[in-house]
């Protein structure tokens, strides 16, 4: 999420240490963090480690020039959004066209006037942000607030990719609130929403800030847990579990509400798509509720949590 009261941060890439203590001084009033980089590959590190807000890039650098660096920012999923201002010594037209055919949103000419440079920066920190959020708003489920199918399909990849280059573990879990038909038609749609709504609160609750919860779509969610153990998986599943089949609805006496849950864990995984993810978990919520529901299942393990261990076994119609 974009937070409006963090300080936004901004990445100086130039081999001048000259620069650098200028624009320290001269921006020392604008409630910017600042990172420094003096050579094209610290940039890219540092661009895709930090996330900054903006980039001020340097083009005539030793190793990588400037053209390099904001080309491979470009081409990287994770730092192509990153705006990037040009600050050359260079006023050649033909280095601007090839600056702004590369992805870079502003072209500052050096020496700069520092006020017009503030005003760039804050002008483009701004559009950065304003962009953010909207693209926030188009991945947030209306009804319960958590993440939509939309990113959850993105950050899957992203994780899954992490997980290539770390090997940390990694669990994702398709849950699935039972007999969500019945529910809404013994009490009707109003209270079908309430208990998305107070089930998406009890994600929130239950898992970590780090965790990935978001609505997969009608009465499903899917959970991303990186750097999670099987165990630790388990019991995060198992709490939410217990917490929804414990919770009271206000003003639908007599209503209540299970859910079930299967769960894919890097350690029994060895594929690598996102789709092979998602069948395994989905085979796994199978089986938890051809089980009985209220149940956590772990692929390749059978029960996990909620009733007596079955094994699982390759599902032939989809439970409803």
């Amino acid at each position: 999420m974009v937070h409006a009261d963090r300080k936004p941060v901004l990445l100086l890439v130039d081999d001048q240490p000259a620069i650098h203590r200028l624009l320290a001084v001269k921006l020392r009033n604008e409630e910017l963090e600042f990172l420094t980089a003096f050579t094209g590959e610290e940039a890219l590190e540092l661009a895709k480690e930090q996330q900054p807000s903006l980039i001020l890039l340097d083009l005539t650098m030793p190793g990588m020039s400037g053209f390099e660096v904001l080309k491979a920012l470009k081409e990287n999923t994770d730092t192509m959004e990153i705006p990037v201002i040009i600050v050359s010594g260079s006023t050649d037209s033909r280095h601007k066209v090839r600056a702004f055919e590369l992805g870079a949103m502003d072209y500052v000419c050096k020496p700069f006037d520092v006020p017009e440079l503030r005003a760039r920066i804050q002008s483009a920190i701004k559009l950065h942000r304003l962009m953010k959020m909207l693209e926030q708003r188009a991945q947030i489920d209306g009804l319960t607030g958590l993440w939509n199918r939309a990113y959850f399909d993105k950050r899957l990849e992203i994780e899954l990719n992490s997980r290539r280059r770390t090997n940390r573990p990694l669990a994702l879990v398709i849950c699935d609130l039972d007999h969500f038909k019945l529910l809404n038609d013994n009490y009707g749609h109003p209270a079908g929403d309430t208990v998305l709504q107070g089930f998406a609160s009890l994600l929130n609750h239950e898992l970590r800030s780090s965790d990935v919860a978001c609505r997969y779509g009608g009465e499903e969610f899917a959970l991303i847990l990186p750097e999670t153990t099987p165990d630790e998986a388990i019991r995060a599943c198992d709490r939410i579990r217990l917490a929804i089949d414990a919770k009271s609805w206000k003003n639908y006496e007599g209503l209540s509400a299970t859910a079930s849950f299967g769960l894919a864990h890097s350690d029994d995984l060895p594929v690598e798509t996102a789709e092979e993810w998602i069948e395994a978990a989905d085979s796994a919520l199978y089986e938890a509720k051809r089980g009985g529901r209220n149940q956590v299942h772990a692929y390749g393990h059978g029960l996990a949590a909620g009733g007596a261990l079955e094994i699982d076994e390759p599902p032939t119609e989809q439970a409803a």
